[in-house]
């Protein structure tokens, strides 16, 4: 019972002391734009207010400035031609990381089948958004394993590096030229 009431005791002493504490910092605390008086009642002019310093933003204005092109440019990866024409060149390719805004996409390693003890793995950098061949900077993997799995990885220059870079600025010129038809797929699907 002794045990039970220093436990209970012990408690409301923690308690009181937190009290204490917090009350003893409220003295000098001022939290910024907690003065009622400086606030606005109506709704329509706290908006107002708080977009003046910065605090928030109307959706409306989004839209009306993306229709009037007067506002920021928000450029997405759906718009980037050579971005999409990339990802649909190396889609028969499982993908490791797509980092749109770091402009880098790298495959994992991949082995067509006929010989399991190779396989490649492909690093495209962006260099630019322009539809050029040194917009893009394209590299190959070759990672070779012998019988007890010892592999070795190199990085080599070959066709299948400028075939890539040909291809992906092949697709990204249709996706260029065809922007304004929405159903456009450079390569169409086998049903």
């Amino acid at each position: 019972m002794f045990s039970k009431l220093t436990n209970n005791m012990t408690k409301i002493s923690l308690f009181l002391s937190l009290i204490f504490i917090l009350s003893s910092c409220g003295g000098g605390l001022k939290l910024p734009g907690a003065d009622a008086r400086k606030v606005p009642v109506n709704a329509a002019d706290r908006v107002a207010k708080n977009l003046e310093e910065g605090k928030g933003f109307r959706v409306n204005e989004i839209i009306n400035n993306k229709n009037n092109k007067s506002g920021g440019n928000f450029e997405f990866a759906t718009s980037n031609e050579l971005w999409r024409a990339s990802l649909d060149v190396i889609s028969f390719m499982p993908l490791a990381s797509a980092n749109y805004s770091g402009g880098i996409l790298i495959t994992d390693w991949y082995s067509d089948g006929s010989n399991q003890k190779e396989s490649i793995k492909i690093n495209i950098r962006f260099l630019s958004n322009e539809i050029r061949a040194d917009a893009l900077n394209v590299d190959i993997f070759y990672k070779t394993c012998d019988d007890n799995l010892n592999c070795s990885v190199e990085k080599k220059n070959s066709n299948l590096q400028q075939e890539l870079i040909k291809e992906i600025l092949k697709v990204a010129t249709k996706y260029k030229i065809n922007q304004q038809n929405k159903n456009f797929v450079p390569y169409p699907k086998n049903n």
